[in-house]
């Protein structure tokens, strides 16, 4: 038996045929032409997510092409993204947004036992406001902060996933995770 790659899901086709896919191989599946209309880096943290949440929090290794376009299009709607929502700019009121750049400039959240204190408190906070998706962004920015560097690293990509596997930790502990959408950007 060959061994699948840890970055791909088995899709099963309508012909019966299995295919091994990534999640960015799956933007363009599920996406298509409209993929566009979004922001390439966008699509590709939320074709992750949808992955993750197949692949770790279900454990599965095989689904359907309309299990998952079904799932990348929920999310796409729970954060007002899809395609008949395109030009809104108001953020719904069940949809909460906080910046870990801002965070990471904090007097006192500088450092990353600091940080990483704030941010719990901060998670907790806004979950407490029932929230149906919290979108955290700045992900990047405050890695390069609290990493203290110029340029992207291999330590900066260790401390970007401490960071949202802190953040998934916080949100499986902290609420109900079937009920929350969690977007880490």
């Amino acid at each position: 038996m060959i061994t699948l790659k840890s970055d791909c899901l088995l899709f099963k086709l309508d012909s019966g045929e299995h295919v091994p896919m990534s999640p960015d191989m799956m933007i363009q599946e599920t996406v298509g032409e409209l993929v566009g209309n979004y922001d390439q880096e966008f699509l590709s943290h939320a074709a992750n997510a949808v992955f993750h949440y197949f692949k770790h929090d279900l454990g599965l290794e095989t689904i359907s092409m309309g299990e998952f376009a079904g799932a990348f299009e929920k999310v796409l709607h729970g954060l007002r993204l899809d395609q008949s929502d395109a030009g809104a700019q108001k953020t719904p009121d069940d949809v909460f947004e906080f910046s870990l750049s801002d965070l990471a400039l904090k007097p006192g959240s500088d450092s990353e036992l600091f940080f990483f204190a704030a941010l719990r408190k901060e998670v907790r906070e806004l979950l407490s406001k029932a929230p149906k998706v919290i979108r955290f962004y700045g992900l990047r920015s405050c890695v390069k902060q609290l990493a203290g560097a110029n340029k992207w690293s291999s330590r900066c990509r260790e401390l970007e996933e401490g960071i949202v596997g802190f953040l998934r930790k916080c949100a499986v502990s902290e609420s109900h995770p079937e009920t929350l959408g969690l977007v880490i950007e």
